[in-house]
Order: C-alpha cells, then sequence, then structure tokens
C-alpha cells in the first residue's frame, strides 16, 4: 500500500509542497488501498497534474507520463515497432541470394530488441514503485480510451508478436480532464473520481506560503484574494494556481512588499492572457 491513511497522504504531500484538504486526501488514500485509478477533473489549473507528481515525490515513486492530444494512436500511447532497424536486420540478414526465410527472419526482428516502449507499456512493464500520469485525457480521441480500458481492468497488454504482458508491480494511476468532452462511463467506472476546484483565498494563501519561500504572509493574502476577485469575473480564462504563485514571484523580484494600484497593473499580464480579460479586470478594479 502507498499510504496508510488520509491523515498520512496530507502530511507526506505537505512535505513536498501540496497543501491536500480532506478530499484530495481522502480520494488518494483510497486510490491507493483498492488499487483504482483516480480521475481527477476540473478547470484548468487547479493543481490535477501537479497532484500525481507530488504523489511520486511523497513516495520517491517513477513518474512516467503520458501526455494526451488530439490524434494520439497507440504507437505513440502504448508501443511500436523499430522499423529502420528492423529493415537494417532484414539487409544485414539477407543471404547472397537474398532468400533467407521469412519466419526466421519475422522470429529474429519481432523481440524485445526491437520493441520501442512508449509511456503506457512501460508503466506496465517497470518493477519499481511507479505513479501513471494520464494528462488531460479528455484532449485524446474516443478510441484511445478503449485502449485504456483493458490496461485499467487488468493492468495487462497484448502485443501479439510477444504474447500478453501483465504487470509485475501495478502503477498508480492519475488521469486528468478539463472536462473538454465528457469521458466514457466505462472509463470512469474503473476510476474513483475527484473534483478539483479553485482553492478558497485562505487555502490559495497558504499554497503560496509553501510554494513561494520568502513572500509575506499579508502579501500572499492580497494576491489570494485579488486572484479570488478576478476568478468572479467573466474571462475568457481564469487565473490558475500557478499563475497566482508566478505572480507571488514576480512581486519577490521587483521588491514589491504590497500590491497596489501601480504594482497591480503593471504585472496584470502574469496572470491574465487575454486583452479583453486584462480590461475587464482593469475596470472591475478600479485601476
Amino acid at each position: 500500500m502507498w499510504f496508510a491513511s488520509p491523515a498520512d497522504v496530507r502530511e507526506r504531500l505537505t512535505a513536498v509542497d501540496y497543501l491536500a484538504d480532506d478530499a484530495i486526501a481522502t480520494s488518494v488514500f483510497l486510490a491507493s488501498a483498492l488499487g483504482k485509478p483516480l480521475l481527477a477533473e476540473g478547470p484548468a489549473g487547479v493543481g490535477k497534474t501537479q497532484l500525481a507528481k507530488a504523489v511520486a515525490a511523497a513516495t520517491g515513486a517513477r513518474l512516467i507520463r503520458l501526455q494526451c492530444y488530439e490524434g494520439l494512436d497507440e504507437a505513440r500511447a502504448l508501443y511500436e515497432w523499430n522499423y529502420k532497424k528492423q529493415l537494417l536486420r532484414i539487409q544485414a540478414g539477407a543471404g547472397p541470394e537474398g532468400d533467407r526465410d521469412w519466419s526466421t527472419t519475422h522470429d529474429d526482428i519481432f523481440t524485445e530488441e526491437f520493441l520501442l516502449e512508449r509511456p503506457l507499456l512501460a508503466a506496465i512493464r517497470t518493477e519499481t514503485p511507479t505513479v501513471l500520469l494520464i494528462d488531460e485525457t479528455d484532449k485524446a480521441d474516443v478510441e484511445v480510451e478503449g485502449l485504456l480500458l483493458e490496461i485499467l481492468s487488468d493492468y495487462q497488454v497484448t502485443i501479439p508478436e510477444l504474447g500478453t504482458i501483465t504487470a509485475v508491480s501495478r502503477p498508480y494511476v492519475v488521469l486528468t480532464s478539463n472536462a473538454a468532452r465528457e469521458l466514457s462511463e466505462a472509463l470512469k467506472r474503473r476510476c474513483l473520481y475527484l473534483y478539483l476546484e479553485y482553492p478558497t483565498p485562505e487555502r490559495e494563501r497558504d499554497i503560496v506560503l509553501a510554494q513561494v519561500p520568502g513572500i509575506e504572509a499579508e502579501l500572499a493574502e492580497q494576491l489570494a484574494r485579488t486572484v479570488a476577485t478576478m476568478r468572479a469575473l467573466e474571462l475568457k480564462k481564469a487565473p490558475s494556481i500557478a499563475e497566482t504563485i508566478d505572480w507571488a514571484n514576480t512581486l519577490l523580484a521587483l521588491g514589491r512588499t504590497e500590491l497596489d494600484e501601480e504594482t497591480t497593473g503593471a504585472t496584470l499580464g502574469v496572470v491574465l492572457k487575454h486583452a479583453s480579460d486584462q480590461a475587464r479586470a482593469r475596470k472591475e478594479l478600479g485601476l
């Protein structure tokens, strides 16, 4: 088991500067105790990817990441054969007449030597504790979900030329989704579900204090409350937690100790990346 209890999760994640609330700590523990994947869903920038990284850091496990995108296929997610190397082997092994028996050639080139592991296969075959992060699952095509179903159900994969490969040590699996599209019910059934929202100003202040050494508590409080006000506006892209941390580091770099109107206006581009969002924020914040 990866964690002894939800309290153990909170303590160990806090040690790597990830502040977990009760819902996060309980979900992370249950994913460990039940051996089930954890599906973390929510807006971009609320700490879903960072959660998987924190679990790996807290447990000393290897992190394997599959970044999903439109057009992702089995060759990029699972495995593929090194065709160039296979071709060289065929050419090198051909006799003077070029009539080498095909069955012999086939058995020679479809071996471990020519197999290129991709993230899913690497996570299945590893013998060391591993966190498998399947990031932004909602960006992948529906067909990729079918591939995930076999792996997340049985933790095994079948390669026609090599047979069925079963996990020696089950990885700790975290899937993330920004809810750009609805994931299939079959995939969700295999997972524990955790919805992450933007943190309260108090919790975001604590996150900033943990992530940005040297910042004053009062300034962290100002940042957290200003960002919370911005998120309440109708923006194209609300500031993420990572952007709040960037803003805190920006103020430290500038030697500012207070988030006054001048400082806010001058550094607004750190947290708002659309001109229309900046214009709305300036109006609502009275800058």
